[in-house]
């Protein structure tokens, strides 16, 4: 769901936009509803046909940035499946999420350690940023659905560079207040707000919330 929301809405703002998966031909003859009633990958391809659909590899090839909406426990093999080119900026969503006992699940990566230092560790000519994992997939793509976008959203990577890239995509797209927290350690702290976002959504009875910090 990640990933397609975000891939309609780069799309909508004129970027080129592929989608990768393991098996592109098995993903697009999924037609019937997933779980939560929306359309299968079969027929939201169909119906955003500007979006391309590709292996990791060749999705991956010549992009000038690769976002990772993988789950948490395929975000590492994947980024390795797609092969991304040396110094291309992985803009990275994922969090390690373990449903292994039920809901709310908890952290299988927590405190000394995050999912984006794992991936900048095994991939270390890739520029890691993590970002948009502190929101649910509709807000991180139209920021206007919460407060009209008065909200903040942090970014956490080692390559300033790569930061500035990410922060000028994100403010395109709507997000006014980017914190840029420091290098990818920093993202020890986001994946930590999941359990909260997590339990906030359980008392709140929906996911269209996300955190604002008050100066």
């Amino acid at each position: 769901m990640v990933g397609q929301t975000i891939a309609l809405r780069l799309s909508q703002f004129g970027h080129t936009v592929v989608v990768g998966t393991r098996d592109p031909q098995a993903s697009l003859a999924r037609t019937a509803p997933d779980a939560m009633g929306r359309p299968g990958f079969g027929d939201w391809s169909a119906e955003h046909d500007a979006i391309g659909v590709a292996t990791f590899a060749d999705a991956a090839q010549g992009a000038d940035l690769v976002v990772n909406a993988l789950s948490g426990d395929a975000a590492v093999s994947g980024v390795g499946a797609a092969g991304v080119a040396d110094g291309t900026v992985v803009l990275d969503i994922s969090n390690p999420l373990d449903f292994s006992r039920g809901m709310p699940p908890s952290l299988f990566v927590s405190n000394t350690d995050s999912l984006g230092e794992q991936i900048q560790r095994t991939f270390p000519t890739l520029r890691v940023v993590k970002t948009l994992n502190t929101m649910n997939a509709f807000v991180m793509a139209d920021p206007k659905l919460v407060a009209g976008g008065a909200f903040t959203t942090f970014v956490s990577g080692d390559d300033a560079d790569a930061k500035q890239v990410v922060i000028e995509l994100l403010e395109s797209i709507g997000h006014s207040d980017v914190i840029d927290l420091g290098d990818i350690s920093t993202a020890r702290g986001t994946k930590s707000l999941m359990p909260v976002w997590l339990r906030l959504y359980g008392s709140l009875g929906t996911p269209m919330f996300t955190f604002k910090v008050v100066r």
